[in-house]
């Protein structure tokens, strides 16, 4: 019997560690309604841009839009590290907000998207070629005083950009009132995002 599709799914709804779902959180520079501004727009465009090496942290010329494969539970507890991280070390850079959206693994892998290679930078870049490298994520533990360690959020990345449709997506939130604040953005504007999406979930109904 063939590893199809349903066995695979299985495998990984009976596994709290896995998940068939990628998410894509926004990465505004102020509060929770600016952040559901840029999730509005976001919708709006029907568009995910890759970042850039000076917009992000990608390696070599090619976009790429970034991705987390990891459960809810799993993301929602990045976000709050990185709340607190930043609310102890100013100087920290804001990487990301608990709103954005969900696709399938499938449908991005179909659009090209792939996992990134964890690795040194300057080792991957020797075995990949160069129109390759928007997948190295640079991978070193040898300096205790510099660790370069992003392998907990088990990254997936598209190049360039990648085009959508709202019914392709789950809409993702920090919480039930951020979900009433945009479902009221979308009325006002006559945009009614929400009810055409896939699915609506909240950070909140996942770690309590």
């Amino acid at each position: 019997m063939a590893y199809d599709f349903e066995l695979w799914r299985k495998r990984h709804v009976e596994r709290s560690d896995l998940t068939t779902e990628l998410v894509h959180l926004t990465r505004s520079k102020g509060d929770d309604q600016v952040a559901l501004d840029s999730l509005f727009e976001i919708l709006e465009s029907g568009k995910l841009i890759g970042s850039t090496t000076f917009s992000g942290f990608i390696v070599g010329d090619t976009p790429a839009v970034c991705f987390q494969d990891a459960p809810l539970s799993a993301v929602g507890q990045n976000c709050w590290f990185e709340q607190t991280f930043r609310e102890e070390n100013t100087w920290a850079k804001k990487r990301y907000d608990p709103t954005g959206v969900m696709f399938s693994k499938t449908y991005v892998f179909e659009k090209g998207g792939r996992p990134v290679v964890y690795d040194r930078t300057s080792e991957a870049k020797i075995y990949l070629p160069g129109d390759q490298w928007w997948r190295i994520v640079n991978f070193d533990l040898s300096d205790r005083e510099n660790i370069r360690d992003w392998s907990h959020e088990r990254e997936w990345r598209i190049p360039n950009a990648l085009n959508f449709k709202t019914s392709d997506v789950i809409l993702l939130f920090s919480n039930n009132a951020c979900v009433q604040e945009f479902i009221d953005k979308c009325d006002d504007a006559g945009k009614p995002f929400y009810r055409d999406a896939r699915g609506i979930t909240t950070m909140e109904s996942v770690i309590g």
